[in-house]
């Protein structure tokens, strides 16, 4: 019997590496994303488990894994200095108070 691909892996890479890509979008972006990578590749492992003879991209579903946890850590990481820089300026009123500044300050 031919070995077929386990059917989620290419997706979930895909929103791994759009997650990596928005970690500086605030992170919410990169927890989504990542999450849901997560989810898949957790899915096509049990796939995998149930019958592993009948899988060949084992190997592309652990990297994918792999990058899912760092996109989410890293966009665990940049929410919460997101929102530690928001709380320590003031508030989100003088948050976008400062960003109207700068906006300012460079449009000259």
């Amino acid at each position: 019997m031919e070995q077929q691909k386990l059917p989620n892996v290419t997706l979930a890479l895909v929103l791994a590496i759009l997650g990596f890509v928005c970690c500086c979008i605030g992170g919410l972006p990169a927890i989504i994303l990542g999450g849901i990578a997560l989810f898949l590749t957790s899915k096509d492992e049990k796939t995998y488990q149930a019958n592993p003879q009948d899988y060949s991209n084992y190997s592309t579903l652990k990297t994918t894994k792999t990058v899912s946890i760092v996109v989410l850590v890293i966009g665990v990481l940049y929410l919460a200095y997101s929102i530690y820089g928001i709380m320590s300026i003031g508030g989100w009123e003088a948050y976008m108070e400062q960003v109207q500044i700068m906006s300012e300050q460079f449009s000259q």
